[in-house]
Formats: C-alpha cells, sequence, structure tokens
C-alpha cells in the first residue's frame, strides 16, 4: 500500500500517498469524505495548480519543481510534478505521484523539532519547500546562461550546439513562469488557514522572489538569442567584407588579362618584347595602390 502516517498525535495526523491509483483514491475518498472530484484532480497528470474548499475541507493542489526533465519541454509535466495538500478537521493529507523532495525535507525538519506540529504549519512548511524547489532551479538555469555567455564573448563560441542551448532554456523558463503565474491562486489562498500574517506574508515574499528571478532569466535568455543572432550576422558580415576586398583587389588585374586573352591579331603591346613583364608591373602597381587606399581608409 502506498499510503503511510508520517506523524499521529492528539491533536495532528499527517497521511502521505505516494502514486496512488484507483483503489487507493476511493479508499481515501471514503475514509475521509472528501468529494469525488478534489480526489480526482490527483489522477489527472498534467492537472494545473489551483486551490479549493468543500465542506470544510480545503485542498491546495501544487506543482513541485523536478530535475527530471523530459526533452521536449512541451508541458508543465516536463519540469514538475503535482503535490496535493488536503487540509481536514486535524488530519493533513498529501497525494503525490513520485518521491517529493518537499515532503522529504518536511519530515526532516519536524524531526529536529524545527516545526511546531500542527496540520497548517505543515502544509506551510511543504508551500515553502516546493517554492524552494524553484529557487533551486532558477539558481542551475543562472549557472546555465553564465556559461553560456562566458562560451559565447570570451571564448568566441557561436555555433549551432550555443542556440539550441539558449532555446532549451527560453522553453524551460517560460514553463516556469507559466507554472509560477498560475501557482498564485494556491499561494494567496493560504491565508485562509490558521497561521499568522507574518507567516503568510512570508510565503507571499517567497513566491513573488522566485517570480520576479524566472521573470528576469526568461528576458536575460531572450537577451542572449538576439545577441547570439547579431553575432552571427557580424561574422557572416565579416566574411562578406573579406570576399568584397579580395574581389575588388582581382576585378582590375582579371579585366587586363580579359583584354590580352582575346586573341586579336593587331593589339598594342602585344608583340612587343617587354610586354608580358610590363602588364606583370601594372597589375602588381594595381595591387599595391589598392591596398594602400584600403589601409588610409582604415577599410581592413
Amino acid at each position: 500500500m502506498p499510503i503511510s502516517t508520517f506523524i499521529k498525535t492528539d491533536n495532528c495526523e499527517w497521511i502521505d500517498c505516494e502514486n496512488p491509483n484507483i483503489d487507493d483514491i476511493k479508499l481515501l475518498q471514503k475514509k475521509y469524505a472528501i468529494d469525488t472530484l478534489l480526489m480526482e484532480d490527483m489522477l489527472v497528470a498534467n492537472h494545473l495548480p489551483k486551490y479549493e474548499e468543500h465542506i470544510g475541507i480545503q485542498f491546495f493542489l501544487t506543482r513541485e519543481n523536478t530535475k527530471q526533465e523530459r526533452t521536449g519541454l512541451n508541458t508543465m509535466s516536463d519540469i514538475s510534478t503535482k503535490l496535493g495538500i488536503y487540509l481536514l478537521d486535524n488530519t493533513i493529507l498529501t497525494i503525490h505521484r513520485i518521491k517529493n523532495n518537499s515532503i522529504v525535507e518536511c519530515k526532516k525538519e519536524l524531526e529536529l523539532g524545527k516545526i511546531q506540529i500542527t496540520k497548517e504549519n505543515i502544509a506551510l512548511q511543504l508551500a515553502l519547500n516546493v517554492l524552494k524547489s524553484f529557487d533551486v532551479e532558477n539558481k542551475i538555469v543562472q549557472d546555465e546562461i553564465d556559461n553560456i555567455e562566458n562560451d559565447m564573448f570570451l571564448n568566441g563560441n557561436n555555433n549551432s550546439n550555443v542556440i539550441r542551448k539558449l532555446y532549451k532554456l527560453k522553453r524551460k523558463t517560460g514553463l516556469n513562469m507559466r507554472l509560477l503565474s498560475i501557482s498564485a491562486d494556491w499561494v494567496n489562498n493560504f491565508k485562509k488557514i490558521n497561521i499568522s500574517d507574518t507567516q503568510f506574508f512570508d510565503l507571499q515574499d517567497k513566491y513573488k522572489d522566485i517570480s520576479n528571478k524566472f521573470d528576469h532569466l526568461n528576458a536575460q535568455t531572450t537577451h542572449l538569442i538576439s545577441l547570439f543572432l547579431a553575432l552571427s550576422d557580424q561574422k557572416a558580415n565579416q566574411v562578406m567584407k573579406l570576399l568584397a576586398l579580395y574581389s575588388v583587389y582581382f576585378l582590375p588585374i582579371t579585366f587586363i588579362a580579359g583584354v590580352y586573352g582575346m586573341n586579336f591579331e593587331y593589339m598594342p603591346e602585344l608583340k612587343t618584347k617587354s610586354g608580358y613583364f610590363l602588364t606583370l608591373g601594372l597589375m602588381a602597381l594595381i595591387v599595391i595602390s589598392t591596398f594602400i587606399y584600403f589601409k588610409r581608409k582604415k577599410w581592413k
């Protein structure tokens, strides 16, 4: 059975259910008289974060950021996993699909006596740990962006792998921003449980701080993509400039060679003894004159 009792005191009981199936959901629904729709939400893989209240039961559907991302980065399940928190009379019920770091950390803090054992305090700590998972992800993404910046500007690397990495980070930060934006609902409704104003404002401040960080990351990745494209265009322009300069060198001497290659019988200097060397000298003079002109104009 995936159902476990983590804590049981006279005033508080914490029940946890990991990777439930339909039978587990029905058992918990019957035991705690929870509405069917509230329980079925935990079986939907891509369900969005929300808050609901029904007949004295408060339900917070949160999503914790996970490191096990999928390659597609198309849905919220690619970067996060659900954590459902049900608050009943003297019971807190948590339901999740995979092992949840927020629950593991909360259990450790309870064992160390850092949290007073009440359902509200446990729910608040779980919420803070959920937001903390986004803070950890923010630091990982920021480090990746810093590495890409160093690679672009210090090492001069602007190959196709860089733009792929930037696109992946853009998708990831975009999904996190969307997820955090929707999470405002359950964060703001924490004021409805029995916690102090200070605790609630602390939770709100944590949420706002993380949202602002991901907003900054999203802008940073967008800016880097624009810079990468600009650098790529600049490199292409440098190549075109170099080709244009060489074409200017060779255009006049190619013209001279073309004229004397027309094979007419009567052409000036065609049968002159030193005509070949004079023509080569003229070509060299044109190339040197062009080079000096470009140098003075600082075109090269």
